[in-house]
């Protein structure tokens, strides 16, 4: 399929995303290094905008707030076999981000339900303001309430 895209887009258009050690819905892999080395080292012949790898430490796909620190490390199991643009993501603090880049485990790193609960992330972490916790109760819910209604640092000011 990505080869398909490929021809009619171009490779360098073509991304994908994976997420070796997923276990939604009850998913698993008799072995997940082997398969996904397969899978990744083939992207890695491709000139593909990049690969964005979900690390299985963000707390079961989801379903808790707390990531699991024993979890397999997808950024650094495979990043040897995929030597164009990679994005991770998945359970990383701000410190763990820089560590990542800084080793060349990624170029760089997504973090999903932070921007979610922080529309200014990057102001937040430039500056070390606190950032806004991240409501579970709202997700998935099909309305606004939960992904737009998140304060700002600007609003913040203006309440206090």
């Amino acid at each position: 399929m990505v080869d398909g895209i490929a021809v009619d887009i171009g490779e360098d258009r073509v991304a994908v995303r994976l997420s070796p050690h997923g276990n939604l819905g009850g998913l698993s892999d008799s072995d997940t290094v082997q398969h996904f080395s397969y899978v990744i080292g083939e992207l890695g012949k491709r000139g593909l905008a990049y690969l964005h790898l979900i690390e299985p430490r963000a707390s079961s796909v989801g379903f808790a707030d707390d990531a699991s620190v024993d979890s397999a490390d997808n950024a650094s199991l495979f990043r040897h076999l995929f030597h164009g643009r990679m994005i991770t993501a998945g359970g990383y603090t701000t410190e763990l981000g820089v560590e990542a880049v800084k080793a060349g485990m990624a170029d760089a790193v997504a973090f999903g339900r932070m921007f979610i609960a922080n529309p200014d992330l990057p102001e937040r972490i430039r500056t070390g303001a606190a950032l806004n916790p991240f409501d579970r109760s709202t997700s998935y819910g099909g309305g606004a309430h939960g992904y737009t209604d998140y304060p700002t640092l600007d609003a913040l000011a203006l309440v206090n």
